[in-house]
């Protein structure tokens, strides 16, 4: 039930749908059967909405499961230490689910991993753990979710669903199931296709991001503006596609997933060459920023070691709460590494909570938004352009400004010194 799950089972409800969700989080648990929301974009009306006529419920207990005639399994697909593919939340949950299965029961993935996971490994557990054959007794489906968090334009129901069956009566029920909620749904040949096809779609963009990243490096070298050149390049009609430069990659999707098929091709004794010099790009852009701010600071005659520097914005994008895999944080620990005093304010992220990679952030809170606060920093580093931040206070208050998101641009001639990264 979490920034995947928790949508898709309220598009369901509002359908006309019966949903149980599960998850293995009690508190959350308690807080959805309470009509309350932990996801900053869900309010908890639309919960409670949910919650009318007993249409929406909240578990820990699995053997509900043998209750139900379709479950989707909407877990985190991280990367291990040395970046391999961590599908142990999938398998884990397959083991979880197998005994409560009953014969005729869907199961659909839709968590974003390497071509064969379904129809391979997900598939083994279950059939281990039920005693029962997939494609035969069970119906085994892949659909890959396509949530953009943040973005009002985008609704689950409305986003075009790739669906893969194991078999033909597997996605022939896979269609019938996610029909009720989505009106668009695109069929294709297997499981494997709409594994791949999840995987091509965030490759995409984490190359073509990682290609502007490294001409942003290039031109600003050259004393070129990159964003300038971007608004010119794409008034171009056709052949061109804008994508825009950062501070680093963030979320659970484009960091992580091209990362899973690059392993994936081992297997196969293929290359990915491109893939794997766009997650080298990408990766090594917060030491840019970095960089940049270093430069900012010895240009004011104040040395990085010492200074009091704000990171602005630790969501990975604008207007969530999910700050999963930021660029932030990186940033934040390279400048703590070379003895910045660091600070941070996201309106989204109040309190920074326990994460497997960061936990030595764990309870740092986001400082206050006034002249007083702000002022008090030798530099502000905007690395997440939320909306609801008034930008003009921040061009008047702030001493020094490294900006990788290009949104102080109208403000090049307030009095702060204002740097682009």
């Amino acid at each position: 039930m979490g920034y995947v799950g928790l949508p898709l089972a309220l598009q369901f409800v509002r359908s006309g749908t019966r949903v149980l969700g599960i998850d293995v989080d009690e508190s959350k648990v308690d807080r959805l059967n309470g009509g309350q929301s932990y996801i900053k974009h869900i309010s908890s009306e639309d919960i409670g909405e949910a919650r009318r006529d007993q249409r929406f419920s909240a578990t820990t207990d699995f053997s509900e499961i043998a209750d139900v005639a379709a479950v989707i399994i909407c877990v985190p697909t991280p990367l291990s230490k040395n970046r391999d593919p961590d599908i142990s939340y999938v398998l884990d949950t397959g083991r979880a689910m197998a005994p409560h299965l009953r014969k005729g029961t869907l199961i659909a993935l839709e968590s974003t991993t390497y071509p064969g996971t379904t129809d391979e490994n997900l598939r083994a557990v279950l059939e281990e753990g039920s005693g029962m054959v997939a494609g035969v007794d069970f119906h085994l489906a892949y659909s890959p979710e396509r949530e953009d968090p943040g973005n009002p334009a985008s609704k689950v129901g409305e986003v075009p669903k790739l669906v893969g069956g194991l078999t033909p009566a597997c996605l022939e029920l896979a269609l019938a199931v996610y029909g009720r909620a989505v009106k668009n749904l695109v069929p294709v040949s297997s499981c494997r296709v709409a594994e791949a096809a999840k995987l091509l779609e965030n490759i995409f963009r984490s190359v073509n991001i990682a290609l502007v990243n490294e001409l942003k490096i290039v031109y600003a070298a050259m004393g070129i503006d990159i964003w300038e050149v971007i608004a010119a390049a794409k008034t171009k009609p056709f052949g061109f596609m804008p994508f825009y430069p950062g501070p680093g990659l963030g979320g659970h999707c484009i960091p992580i997933d091209p990362f899973y098929l690059t392993w994936k091709a081992h297997e196969f004794e293929c290359a990915t060459r491109f893939i794997e010099l766009a997650g080298e790009i990408n990766t090594s852009m917060p030491g840019y920023v970095v960089e940049r701010i270093a430069e900012a600071l010895n240009d004011a005659k104040k040395p990085l070691n010492g200074s009091r520097i704000l990171v602005l914005g630790l969501a990975y994008k604008p207007n969530v709460d999910d700050e999963r895999e930021s660029p932030s944080y990186r940033i934040m620990e390279l400048l703590k590494r070379k003895g910045g005093e660091v600070f941070y304010h996201d309106p989204f992220v109040p309190v920074i909570g326990q994460t497997r990679e960061h936990s030595e952030w764990a309870g740092t809170p986001s400082v206050e938004w006034n002249r007083e606060t702000i002022s008090g920093f030798d530099l502000v580093v905007i690395s997440t352009a939320h909306t609801c931040i008034n930008y003009a206070e921040l061009a008047e208050w702030a001493a020094c400004i490294v900006d990788t998101r290009n949104v102080m641009s109208e403000f090049q001639s307030s009095r702060g010194r204002i740097w682009k990264a």
